[in-house]
């Protein structure tokens, strides 16, 4: 699937959640960790419990974010989320092979890098079983390496790291969230080089950033009707025994005639 945009939902907030039934997000991510109180994780559950059984989100993808599996409250919330209607459990602070929480649930899985660890083991995590796709996380990444949050956002070694790990195994890779919810040019400008990076989509905390990164994560008019013109005169031209042309005065070979045809397939996918 398309994850353009994933968007968080706090597990204790009943308006929120009903509010998600409506925004227009490829992902909804009910929240047990970060937005929930530790005094309050159980009645989060509850809310959620109950909030499934009476609304229906229809084709969206319903992912929960659980505690630290490491936490107490991490292990309840595997055994909480194993028996609900939903798609993906989302692992923060993720380290390692996650092969236990795929066979434990029969949950697909989003692994959360948070940590130096992680980062280092993102191959164990991306290889693990029940992995659809994987996300990182610039403030915890920056207080777990003792940096600063300015450090890890835009982070061109982060990402990089986490969307070729992915890409070689088939996994979705979602770039992080943007904190300044007044600066819409600029969580703009962060999805645009997350989509040149290959990134899919955007995880987003605030319903006003939804239809920003669906927007990037979507192919525009103006580069379906290029990549359109690439896959025709490429064609053409390889019926004709070349191997490169040149079309509006750039060099057209192979390689972009595979980016042209992707591109293209993942539009009708969308459609």
């Amino acid at each position: 699937m398309k994850r353009r945009s994933q968007l968080y939902v706090p597990g204790i907030n009943e308006r929120m959640i009903v509010k998600s039934l409506e925004i227009p997000a490829d992902s909804i991510i009910f929240d047990l960790e970060d937005s929930v109180p530790p005094d309050d994780k159980e009645r989060a559950r509850e809310l959620i419990r109950r909030s499934l059984s009476a609304y229906s989100w229809k084709e969206k993808e319903l992912c929960v974010r659980v505690n630290q599996l490491t936490t107490k409250d991490g292990l309840r919330d595997l055994l909480f989320v194993s028996d609900l209607p939903v798609d993906v459990i989302l692992i923060p602070k993720a380290e390692g092979s996650l092969d236990f929480v795929h066979k434990v649930t029969g949950k697909m899985l989003e692994p959360i890098v948070e940590t130096p660890r992680g980062l280092a083991e993102i191959e164990d995590l991306v290889r693990s079983d029940g992995v659809v796709a994987i996300s990182y996380g610039a403030a915890d990444l920056a207080l777990h390496s003792q940096g600063e949050i300015k450090g890890y956002e835009g982070n061109i070694y982060v990402m990089t790291r986490v969307v070729t790990s992915a890409r070689a195994y088939d996994v979705e890779p979602v770039d992080k969230v943007y904190f300044d919810l007044r600066n819409a040019e600029g969580f703009r400008a962060e999805a645009q080089l997350a989509k040149s990076l290959g990134f899919s989509g955007k995880q987003v905390i605030h319903p006003s950033q939804v239809e920003i990164a669906n927007s990037v994560f979507s192919p525009s008019k103006e580069e379906l009707e290029w990549y359109r013109e690439v896959v025709e005169n490429y064609e053409k031209a390889m019926r004709e025994g070349k191997g490169a042309i040149r079309l509006r005065d750039q060099l057209v070979d192979q390689v972009h005639y595979k980016i042209a045809k992707r591109y293209l397939q993942d539009y009708s996918e969308m459609r």
